[in-house]
C-alpha cells in the first residue's frame, strides 16, 4: 500500500517527481509531484497518448498552442486529447497530479 501524498518530495527548482504507479496494454497511471516546475520556454508536449488528468493538490496553468489558458486548483481535471500541443506555464510549490495515459484515443 502506498500513499499518493506522501513520497516523491522534490527540491524546488529541481525536476518533478514521476512515479509509474500502474502500466498495462494501453492504459499508464502516473503520480507527479511538481515543486514549481513550468514546461521550459518553446516547449510544447505534442503527446501520442489522450490524457486525463487530475490536479489533487496546489495550483496550476496549462496552456495551448491556440492560444487557450487554463487554471487548475485542487481537485480539477481535464482530458487533453492526443496532439493537443500543451506546456505546464505554471505551478504551486508543492502540486501533486494524477495522470492518466490511454494509447487508444477516446477523444475522436
Amino acid at each position: 500500500m502506498k500513499n499518493l501524498f506522501q513520497g516523491g518530495e522534490t527540491k524546488s527548482g529541481g525536476d518533478e517527481f514521476v512515479e509509474t504507479l500502474l502500466a498495462s496494454g494501453d492504459v499508464r497511471i502516473e503520480r507527479i509531484v511538481s515543486t514549481g516546475q513550468t514546461s521550459p520556454p518553446g516547449f510544447w508536449y505534442d503527446q501520442e497518448e489522450d490524457e486525463w488528468v487530475a490536479l489533487l493538490e496546489g495550483n496550476a496553468k496549462l496552456e495551448y498552442a491556440d492560444g487557450r489558458r487554463i487554471t487548475l486548483k485542487r481537485g480539477d481535471w481535464i482530458l487533453i486529447p492526443a496532439h493537443s500541443r500543451h506546456r505546464v506555464a505554471y505551478t504551486d510549490s508543492y502540486c501533486v497530479w494524477l495522470a492518466v495515459f490511454l494509447k487508444n484515443s477516446i477523444c475522436k
